[in-house]
């Protein structure tokens, strides 16, 4: 009995001893939880859509008067006064210089005298030829005594032309003593004092006047520039404005737009052989003086258009060691990284000459965290306004 209960118990004890050991075997073969993988990254993307945009080139212009007048001396003698403020706004009419006008008042004088002298001969000419034309009709008087009569009255009338013609031009040159503005404008600095002896010709200049309304904003255009308009034109990308209207925008010196737009009024046929550029001039309105003749301001050239261009945010694009590059939301939802040919700027936005497609999604932030065939999740998808009445940031580059 000793024997089988002994038995017993050792069965007993090595049956809870392999429970215990499955149990514990059971507890070490449990799988681990397996976590769930974390959700595309979300960004916000824009939609590319072909739109017309304007083609706007900034250009460095200088500020030139539309008629700048040299004054000059028209007679020789003495300089007695400078009649105005140099550098202020003189009026059309207005007088500058007085000469001495002494010699020529004294010359007017004595032209008057010659003048009154031929008149009197002349009247004594038609007198005697009044007293010998019926006198010769009745044969008292000889056919060459009237034929003398006749020649002294004309000499005398001839006289008579040539002394007034003489008084005429010395109250001419009396009238170029008071040197007057032929135009309204802005009055240059005085070459000349009083006293100073004032000659025809070589050394008269004496000041200028540059009107200031309207203006011209001249700047140059490249061959290269032009070539590559003409290109664009003829391919359909650009489209020129009705009747070649192309306007300027100016800015200023501190940046800030110049109120008023000019028309291009004047483009030179022929080029610069030391420069490889060619003229534009654009006529600005200037009731306001601020444009000054020499003046450098920014002009930016518009008026075409780009048909069908595509346009994405400044911010969406990205330099790269070999270029521009955005980040585009493919068809599976995933990153890819584009390299992009830039163009001009439009507004706030590139435009991209190459390496997008219509429809094509553009992410604008959140670049850090992405990386090319990361999954993303678009949450807005905007399409692009036209920029077609947008203004320029041209000025700005």
């Amino acid at each position: 009995m000793n024997v089988e209960r002994t038995s017993c118990n050792r069965i007993s004890r090595t049956l809870i001893l392999g429970c215990a050991a499955l149990l514990i075997l059971t507890a070490c073969e449990k799988k681990p939880e397996v976590k769930a993988p974390p959700p595309p990254a979300e960004v916000n993307a824009i939609t590319v859509t072909p739109q017309t945009i304007p083609v706007e080139t900034s250009f460095v212009a200088q500020v030139e008067s539309t008629h700048q007048v040299e004054i000059v001396a028209r007679v020789n003698g003495f300089l007695e006064k400078i009649l105005y403020t140099e550098g202020d706004l003189v009026q059309q009419g207005q007088n500058m210089f007085l000469m001495d006008q002494k010699p020529f008042i004294a010359q007017v004088e004595a032209m008057k005298g010659a003048l009154a002298s031929s008149q009197a001969q002349l009247w004594t000419a038609q007198a005697n030829l009044n007293r010998i034309r019926p006198l010769a009709k009745l044969d008292a008087a000889s056919k060459s005594d009237l034929d003398n009569a006749i020649g002294l009255a004309q000499s005398a009338e001839a006289e008579v032309h040539q002394a007034r013609a003489r008084l005429d031009q010395a109250e001419l040159d009396l009238s170029y003593t008071v040197i007057k503005s032929p135009v309204t404008g802005v009055s240059g600095e005085a070459k000349v004092r009083e006293g100073a002896y004032l000659n025809i010709g070589p050394g008269s200049h004496l000041s200028y006047v540059a009107q200031l309304d309207p203006v011209w904003v001249n700047f140059s255009v490249s061959q290269n520039q032009l070539a590559q308009s003409r290109t664009e034109i003829d391919a359909g990308r650009m489209l020129p404005p009705p009747d070649q209207e192309y306007t300027v925008q100016v800015y200023l010196t501190d940046g800030s737009p110049y109120p008023h737009i000019g028309k291009v009024s004047f483009i030179d046929p022929t080029f610069n052989r030391e420069t490889g550029t060619f003229l534009v001039k654009a006529e600005l309105p200037n009731p306001d003086t601020l444009l000054r003749p020499g003046m450098f301001v920014k002009a930016i050239l518009g008026g075409a258009k780009r048909p069908n261009a595509l346009t994405v945010p400044q911010r969406a694009v990205q330099q790269a060691s070999n270029g521009h590059v955005v980040f585009v939301v493919n068809s599976e939802s995933k990153i890819e990284v584009r390299p992009v040919m830039v163009g001009a700027w439009v507004g706030d936005d590139w435009v991209i000459e190459n390496g997008l497609k219509a429809k094509e999604q553009v992410v604008t932030d959140g670049f850090m965290r992405l990386a090319p065939g990361m999954p993303v999740k678009v949450v807005t998808a905007p399409v692009t306004e036209s920029k077609e009445t947008a203004p320029s940031q041209a000025a700005k580059k």
